[in-house]
């Protein structure tokens, strides 16, 4: 049984309808001396990103990156002796034969981790998936509604001078989310190993910005110490809908964001201020660790061995002039 990549794919929801599945079985041997076939291989394609564990011991198996590699989870078992094995001088037609072993029967947890620079945390309707469609070609559900997003989104957001960086919008985070509620831990994995974090806070609750930028911190802190250390950007989302404030940065930053790498003030709606928050989230990843990063979903099952993208650009005024991307 054999896993292996396909950049096509970019989900693991074919396990969900199939969650087992068997190689082939070998043959019998024949007559004139001839051995059984052996058992087909069975391939099953996965995304890149995906993980794999035993689901028995926890132990990881491996992990599946690149385009066309290959993981056996499951090996075939060892073919028998046919009689003619036990031919001897004395003996020329014996009755004797040896069984084969059986093949390996596992079960596998397949964890999709994909590749992200840029993880979008914040809580409901703070406006990630708006800013996500805005900045590349990604397509999120926007609704004027509390979690629209119920599965991670990805987008390649290009900025001038050939960069670019994989921006990714998670479901939103909730008090307690680090117990599980919501859909807490599911969550929260999905960004555990981005590189870098844009917090959203956006403009227009009811609470000080600073305790909701306090909530997610906790929450990441809770979940993770090493994900809430993690550098990060805050964005200040809506700021159309504060004619008293300016969009761009904000300097020098508020107290309750010292780790902050910068502070934004941005409009997803009018675009304004986006520039200065590309350049920024552009300077935090070049100071940053280059690391695999992932977000994903999980499948589960057993295995058994037998005997579409486009590109836009969109022209804005003097500085806020930037390039959309692609979706992944």
């Amino acid at each position: 049984m054999i896993l292996k990549v396909d950049t096509q794919l970019s989900t693991l929801r074919d396990f969900r309808y199939h969650a087992e599945v068997r190689a082939g079985r070998g043959q019998h041997g024949q007559g004139k001396n001839r051995t059984g076939a052996r058992g087909e291989d069975r391939v099953l394609r996965v995304p890149p990103g995906t993980q794999v564990r035993d689901q028995e011991s926890g132990e990881v198996l491996g992990e599946l990156l690149e385009e066309g590699e290959e993981l056996v989870v499951a090996r075939g078992g060892r073919g028998g002796r046919g009689n003619v094995r036990f031919t001897t001088a004395t003996n020329q037609a014996p009755r004797t034969w040896e069984p084969g072993d059986e093949g390996e029967e596992r079960s596998i947890e397949l964890t999709l981790k994909l590749m992200a620079d840029v993880g979008l945390v914040g809580e409901p309707n703070a406006g990630k998936s708006t800013l996500l469609s805005v900045l590349s070609g990604a397509d999120p559900r926007v609704a004027d509604y509390p979690f629209t997003t119920l599965e991670p989104h990805l987008g390649v957001v290009s900025l001038p001078g050939y960069r670019s960086f994989v921006l990714a919008d998670i479901p939103g985070i909730i008090e307690g989310a680090h117990e599980g509620r919501g859909l807490g831990h599911q969550f929260l994995r999905h960004i555990e190993r981005t590189r870098i974090l844009a917090l959203m806070v956006p403009l227009d609750g009811e609470d000080d910005p600073g305790d909701v930028h306090a909530r997610l911190q906790h929450e990441l802190e809770a979940y993770s110490p090493e994900l809430a250390a993690r550098p990060h950007v805050v964005v200040l989302t809506k700021v159309d809908l504060e004619p008293d404030l300016e969009p761009g940065p904000v300097v020098p930053p508020p107290d309750w964001a010292p780790e902050a790498r910068g502070v934004f003030r941005i409009s997803a709606a009018t675009r304004a201020g986006l520039a200065h928050l590309l350049e920024g989230i552009w300077e935090t990843l070049v100071d940053s660790p280059a690391e695999g990063p992932e977000v994903g979903t999980e499948g589960r099952g057993s295995a058994h061995r037998g005997s579409e993208g486009h590109e836009e650009a969109v022209d804005l005024d003097d500085e806020d002039e930037w390039w959309g991307g692609e979706p992944l």
